[in-house]
Formats: C-alpha cells, structure tokens, sequence
C-alpha cells in the first residue's frame, strides 16, 4: 500500500475513534497498534511493552504531576483573592483602569499554576463579578479574560511547555526560559490592546471612585509578596542552574503549601482535594503520552514520517511557506481538541518536517504553544471558551466573539517570534548547557 494511502487510513480510523468518544490515550494506542499490525513486520507486542515501559518510567515526566499539585493548591487558598486585591491600588488609574487586573492577574497566577483553565478560573471567579457591577463592558471583560488566560500554556512553570519536551526529547529547563520573554510580549499586546481602547473611546471605562495613596498601594503590594517569592524560587533556581525543573517543581510544592497554610485559608481536607484533583489530571496527560509515545513508535516502524520528511524537502517549500500551512493546521486542529492532544497527536508527524526546513526546535516548541493558545478561544471546543460560560452562564458564541481581538493578538505575537526569534531564543542561549 502507498503511504499517502496509508497516512488516509490510519488518520480516518483515529478521527473515528475520537469522534465515538474513546479516550484520547486509547485511540493514540489502537492507531499505533493498526500502524504495526497492517503495514509492518514488526513484533507488536514487545514494541508495546518496552514502549509504555520506557516513557512510564521518565525522571522529566516527574515535573508534571508536582507542577499540577503547586498549582492546585494555590487554586484552594486565599493567595488568588490576595493577588487581585493587591493589584487593584496599581492598575485603577492605568488606560482601560481594573481591566488590566485580569490581564495582569491571569499572567501571575498562569507562572504559579501551569494551566489555562485554573488560571481562567480562578480570576474570572473573583474579576468577572467586580468588573460587572462597576459596569465594564462585558467584551473587554471577557475578551480580557478568555485571551490573557491561554498565558497559562505559555508562562513557566507550563504543563504544555513540559508534555512537548517529553514528546520531543528537548530541555525542558530551556523551554521554561524560551517562554518567558514571549509571555512578557504577549502581556504587553494585551494591555496595550485595552488601553488603545480606552483611549479611542474614554466613555468605555466606567470612571474610578477610589483614590489610593502610594502608602496604600505599598500596604496592598505586601499581598503580592508571597507570589513573588514562589515565582522567583520556582524560575530562578531553574534559571541559575541551581535545579532541574523536577527538583524545582517539588521546592514549588513545598513553598505553595507553606505559603497556603501561613495564609489561614488552608486544611488537611483542601489539602486531599488538591492531591486527588492533581493525580487525576496527571493520570490523564501521561496516559495521553504514552499513547503517542507509542503512537509515534508505530509510525517510525512504517516509514511515514520518514517518508512525508522526505516529500516535504522534494516540495523546497521555504520556512515561512511551511509555518503558515502549520498554523492554518493547527488551528483547525485545535477547534476540535484540546492543547496537549493536539501537541502529542502531531509531534511525530511534524517534527520531521521541522527539522528538514532548518527550523530550530526550542523555537518551534514556543511557536507551537502560541498557536495552541489561540485554539483555546476558538469554538467549538475552545477550554477557556467553556470555563467562562460555566463562570457566567453567558453564550459560548458571545464569549467567542469577544475573545476574537486577542485571538488576532496571538497571532501578531506568531508573526512576531517569526520575524524575530531572538525573543524566543536569547534567553536560553544566555543560559548556556
């Protein structure tokens, strides 16, 4: 059989999978076991064995479910409510005023938590009602809220940033770093978005009734404190070199709970129902992973990717030329799965590709996530779309269509790293080995 033929066949039985509602790990898995069985020669069962053994058993795989823990026990103490309230004094003043609390909040709690979807909820549950009755609009509301909350995926410590490491054998220390001057860039679009709003049409923003004193914001900047301290010992000893981004999530675990327990808000039963919340979610990803994993196993056995590499380099289509057919892809892509599934799902197949053009792959890594950010606010199975309209009760469309301006503000952001890739790269090339 032809490999185009068997690329179609292979991809229609994994969409039916999917589509009849079989588990993303276990569709991964059946694919890759259908890619040994009907179009190689392979011992199957041995390939399954050594295959879930070998990645099961991943020290870097070990960051995951601590990272997931930190931020799930943030999520049950009062640091989140702390974090909002001593940002208020600093941004009731700004262009586009208390909106900015969301961008800027989203953008704190995304380097604690990791997730997209806590940081989404955890903001939009203490921003949405305030900024309503100070009568905001409720497009920039939640367009503030639906975009800067994608961070998540992007800002270290990011549980995407370390599935796609795993996936594609790269440093997750470096990716950590290569994210952070991209986030930075992507708050800066966000709230230069808001404020050249405010600006056109001053009569957007309701008017602030508060004054605060600099003693006042001082007094409330000690509630940032804590999170401060838990971001530059998780960041900071990764970047230092003093450890590695396992032995770091568990110094992160360790300050997340000391910091929750100081706040008073904190107990022995949230602290269970953070480690069954974070073992469920880490069950779930590296099922995901070791399905493509072995998925990716499968393919190497029948030559695909190989092959496709290959048709790709005959085609001499240049690297812009490429990453513009990937965006399009990935963003198709990601209307209809979530981040992580479409990073494992396609890694095996694109990598080849991405290395055959030249394009560097801690780079493309940090492109990947940002196109992976702008599926989160797209219909229909946009994650961020769906938190919102469980938080709000409003229309998943009417949260879509306001989202779009910061869907076209990841997409400048794309541009942007693609023009300049030294904003992805100077940082983890300062960092040396």
């Amino acid at each position: 059989m032809s490999d185009p033929l068997i690329g179609v066949t292979l991809l229609g039985l994994l969409i039916a999978l999917l589509a009849s509602g079989v588990w993303v790990a276990l569709s991964l898995s059946l694919v890759g076991l259908a890619g040994l069985v009907l179009f190689s020669n392979a011992p199957s069962g041995l390939i399954i064995a050594s295959t879930f053994w070998g990645h099961s058993h991943s020290w870097a795989l070990t960051a995951l479910p601590l990272f997931i823990l930190m931020g799930e026990i943030l999520l049950r103490s009062r640091m989140s409510d702390d974090m909002f309230t001593g940002l208020v004094p600093w941004l009731a003043r700004a262009p586009g005023r208390l909106l900015h609390v969301n961008i800027f909040g989203c953008a704190i709690f995304a380097a604690v938590s990791g997730s997209s979807a806590a940081t989404a909820a955890t903001i939009g549950r203490m921003s949405v009602p305030e900024l309503t009755k100070r009568g905001y609009p409720e497009s920039l509301i939640l367009g503030t809220l639906a975009g800067s909350a994608t961070l998540g995926l992007l800002i270290p410590p990011s549980i995407i940033l370390i599935v796609y490491g795993v996936a594609t054998e790269q440093s997750i220390a470096r990716l950590f770093v290569a994210g952070i001057l991209p986030g930075i860039m992507l708050i800066g679009l966000f709230a230069g978005y808001v404020a050249v709003r405010a600006w056109m049409n001053p009569n957007l923003i309701p008017p602030i009734d508060e004054t605060f004193s600099f003693k006042e914001k001082i007094m409330a900047s000690r509630r940032l404190v804590p999170v401060a301290l838990l971001i530059g010992g998780v960041i900071g000893a990764i970047y230092g070199g003093l450890a590695s981004p396992t032995d770091a999530a568990a110094l992160g675990v360790v300050l997340a709970t000391i910091l929750a327990c100081a706040s008073g808000s904190f107990s022995w039963a949230l602290f269970g129902a953070a480690v069954m919340s974070a073992t469920r979610t880490s069950c779930m990803i590296a099922l995901i992973l070791l399905g493509a994993a072995f998925l990716s196993v499968s393919m190497g056995f029948t030559g695909l990717p190989r092959n496709l590499a290959a048709w790709i380099s005959d085609m001499n289509l240049s690297v812009t030329a490429l990453l513009v057919a990937l965006t399009l892809f990935f963003i198709v892509l990601g209307c209809f799965l979530d981040g992580i599934s479409v990073i494992v799902l396609t890694t095996s197949i694109i990598m080849p590709m991405v290395t055959a053009v030249g394009i560097d792959p801690l780079w493309f890594g940090i492109y990947l996530v940002i196109v992976v950010e702008m599926s989160q606010i797209t219909p229909p199975v946009g994650f961020n779309l769906f938190v919102i309209q469980g938080l709000t009760g409003i229309d998943i469309l009417r949260i879509a269509k306001a989202a779009f301006p910061f869907f076209l503000l990841l997409l400048l952001g794309v541009v942007l790293i693609t023009v300049f890739p030294q904003i992805v790269t100077v940082l983890p090339n300062m960092m040396g080995n």
